[in-house]
């Protein structure tokens, strides 16, 4: 087996659906197309239609949903009340998953550049001239590298195909391998990770306390979960308090029963000050710390020694000490159904991985780890591995990074994750600093030209690549730049692998294909299947030419024989119907209800019941996996670490401390840059969504309404904003709800792709301002370290 309108018609789902004809140009769409001639249909209200359960890709939820298709044509998407975790709901994303299926822009059809990159001129090609082209460069880089198949950079962005295209990256034998991971969760995930062994969930409904610091579910994330979240809030369910750390008076400070309004980067201090006022009045839960934490007098000297006061925290944060006193003994009154809640957004500033690991270390000193009310580790059905094809190969060199005297790895950053550092590897590729050339690289729905700071930086790294393929759905930013693109197919045109979803209340979930692929775009697995058909061989004849390893087992057996553990085609034989059927085969009845149903988790159909007209149960009280581990953490040593000494040798403080430099400082007449995420909108790609921009057409700049006056700037004007290293323009929002020298705008806009014809230069785009700045852990991006001056325009 192989490896692993208006805004209410608008949701109800009661719209007209634009459906593109045919198309032949040299560009990337033809001209019948630029002239608006599509073929429309009329709402849903036919009875010859059939339905097909699958899951969204609209953002990271993967929500389940029922396509109704008519005359194959998809009509409108219902949600599935049979998946857990998304409970009956599907957002405006979810519903607007439709339009990224009939977009007149997406991409139709293999394309080769003709003109410069980022000109974004192509010819249109065959599938077959298409990889022959990709075949040919990449002997050719090889063959000049002498096989060193790590002169090839694989990127990914997050989706459940992204397992599928890994599979070509491990077979491919190259050690240069980059996801999103560097430019969003890293740090959260590590930092949780190393203390408590995993990145936890929140069971935000049983708790009784909750500190939801720089996270904003109420706006930036609108879930299932976030929903009972802020209904339960609302409602003041189980006595439930809501306390908003955040520099920004957002949606949910609104519901919150206290917000604080913290300087930027400074949530480290506040933290620490927390845990100071619960180690001094002794409120931490003594007989969980004793059993359950390593390290806890080492870190409980330091924090008194340090001297971390409320009072002294006051002065960095701007958060009253009279407050931090009362949070923290509200907090472990409530404890251990009290959640410091561990964030679902992108790095904050430099000092982001220990503050995660205070914030962990303080969830844990109540008891709320692995129970109900607190953090939680859930749990998880086991699917079966596929084989996969890993050969080594003697001249592939290890990954390119920089050596110096403390390590091996990234010079700017002490750790280099599985998912690598996105800016350092650019900026050390750009500087030429690594220990041998990268000349190629593969790109899979991924679009670094719009997700990481510095867009001129990334912009030259892709003119420097000598072959740039491009797999997506959607005309990027990055596509620009690709000399190869490959159509994907939508998701609703596919089925992907088969998912486990962890938790609470654990299911196995199933993205089953909706409709044929439109146009010539294909489903990713078929895409490696035929590129691994065509480079498979000729790449095996460079390995032979340079690997003696190979060269002698060749000689002891046989061409074939050895050409078996190199065959990059190996993974792709199956479909991936079949592979799913094969990954959850251990259990009886799961394929057929993945497959009819979407969904499946043992004892289904006894567990799950309807209760009301919108409210469901999966599992009953007692069948939900509060606890797996018996409250203890999943480390290693089964214990919180609060002080990894390890760490020290890679320069690492052991424990969370503060230093001068986490200060909160700007420059006079400067602001200090913020950004942040709409529900509606998934980072970059949904910008060119026409259904959602009925919800919010373009960001704003979020300015000081006092700063505002004062510059003689009001609502709607056009500010240009200006950092060390480029600038953008987008109109402003005079508010009260930010602090006089800060700004704030969503990420996602500004596209400069002139094929995104909704998204291209609608509004501003942050990474075009954001200094490439990192955090020096593990070189996730530090999204909100960069100062900025504005003008009005």
């Amino acid at each position: 087996m192989s490896t692993e309108v208006s805004r209410r018609k608008f949701l109800q789902g009661s719209i007209a659906l634009s459906v593109i004809g045919g198309m032949a140009s040299t560009n990337l769409f033809s001209n019948e197309e630029k002239k608006g001639k599509i073929k429309t249909t009329t709402k849903t209200n036919t009875t010859q239609a059939r339905t097909v359960s699958t899951l969204c890709e609209m953002c990271v939820n993967k929500c389940a949903l029922i396509a109704r298709v008519e005359n194959n044509i998809i009509t409108k998407l219902d949600p599935n009340p049979l998946f857990p975790k998304s409970r009956n709901m599907l957002c405006a994303r979810g519903n607007a998953g439709i339009q990224a299926l009939y977009d007149p822009d997406r991409l139709k059809y293999p394309m080769i550049r003709v003109g410069e990159k980022g000109e974004g001129k192509f010819k249109r090609v065959s599938w077959d001239e298409a990889f022959e082209y990709i075949k040919e460069k990449t002997v050719k880089i090889l063959d000049e590298e002498q096989d060193n198949r790590s002169s090839f950079m694989f990127c990914a962005g997050e989706g459940m195909a992204e397992h599928t295209f890994k599979t070509f990256y491990d077979g491919f034998g190259s050690s240069n391998w980059l996801n999103h991971s560097s430019i969003c969760l890293q740090t959260v995930a590590s930092a949780y990770g190393v203390t408590l062994g995993t990145y936890p969930q929140a069971d935000l409904e049983n708790a009784q306390y909750i500190i939801m610091a720089g996270a904003n579910r109420a706006e930036a994330f609108v879930t299932p979960d976030t929903m009972d979240f802020v209904k339960k809030v609302k409602a003041k369910k189980n006595s439930a308090k809501l306390i908003c750390v955040d520099p920004r008076f957002t949606n949910t400070a609104a519901k919150s029963d206290k917000w604080l309004a913290i300087k930027p980067g400074t949530d480290l201090a506040f933290v620490l000050a927390l845990t100071y006022v619960t180690l001094t009045e002794e409120l931490y839960n003594k007989t969980y710390v004793a059993e359950n934490f390593n390290g806890f007098e080492e870190y409980s000297a330091m924090i008194l020694k340090e001297n971390y006061t409320p009072e002294w925290a006051e002065k960095i944060t701007g958060i009253k000490a009279k407050e931090i006193y009362e949070i923290a003994r509200e907090f472990m009154a409530n404890a251990p159904k009290a959640i410091y809640y561990p964030g679902r957004r992108s790095t904050f500033s430099k000092n982001d991985f220990q503050l995660r690991r205070a914030m962990a270390i303080f969830q844990a000193l109540g008891g709320g780890i692995d129970c109900k009310g607190g953090l939680v580790f859930g749990k998880q059905f086991k699917l079966k591995d596929h084989e996969e094809i890993i050969p080594m190969y003697d001249n592939a060199k290890a990954r390119a990074v920089v050596m110096n005297n403390q390590h091996i790895g990234y010079d700017s950053c002490a750790i280099v994750s599985g998912g690598g550092s996105w800016i350092s590897w650019r900026n050390n590729f750009l500087e030429e600093t690594q220990p041998y050339k990268v000349r190629g690289m593969f790109c899979y729905k991924h679009n670094p030209m719009m997700n990481m700071p510095n867009t001129a930086k990334t912009a030259q790294m892709l003119k420097k690549m000598e072959l740039v393929v491009c797999i997506d759905t959607m005309p990027s930013d990055t596509v620009m730049y690709a000399d190869v693109v490959l159509p994907e197919c939508t998701y609703l045109e596919r089925t992907d692998p088969v998912k486990t979803f962890g938790g609470v209340e654990p299911a196995i979930a199933q993205r089953n294909k909706v409709i044929d692929p439109m146009y010539e775009s294909k489903p990713v697995i078929e895409i490696m299947r035929a590129l691994t058909n065509k480079i498979s061989k000729p790449l095996f004849e460079i390995t032979k030419k340079y690997d003696e390893e190979v060269q002698s087992e060749i000689a002891s057996s046989s061409e074939k024989e050895v050409y078996e553990e190199f065959d990059l085609t190996k993974p792709f034989m199956f479909s991936q119907e079949q592979i799913n059927e094969y990954t959850v085969s251990d259990y009886p009845d799961a394929a057929e209800k993945l497959k009819t149903q979407g969904v499946y988790y043992p004892k289904m159909d006894e567990y799950f019941k309807q209760l009301s007209e919108n409210e469901f149960e999966y599992y009953p009280e007692a069948a939900k996996s509060y606890s797996v581990n018996g409250g203890k953490p999943v480390t290693p040593s089964k214990k919180v670490e609060c002080n990894i000494e390890s760490f020290t040798k890679k320069g690492i403080d052991s424990m969370p401390m503060w230093r001068d430099e986490y200060m909160y400082s700007i420059p006079k007449n400067q602001f200090r840059l913020m950004t942040g995420r709409h529900a509606q909108y998934t980072q970059t790609s949904t910008a060119n969504n026409a259904m959602l921009k009925d919800l919010m057409y373009q960001n704003y700049l979020w300015i000081n309404k006092h700063v505002a006056a004062e510059k003689n700037i009001a609502f709607g004007d056009i500010i240009e904003v200006s950092s060390k290293i480029g600038k953008t323009s987008l109109r402003a929002y005079p508010t009260e709800k930010i602090a006089p020298d800060n700004l704030f705008f969503i990420h996602g806009f500004g596209q400069e792709s002139s094929e995104l014809n909704w998204a291209y230069k609608n509004g501003g785009n942050d990474n075009a301002i954001i200094e490439d700045f990192m955090e020096p852990v593990y070189g996730a991006a530090a999204m909100h370290e960069t100062n900025v001056e504005i003008r009005k325009v």
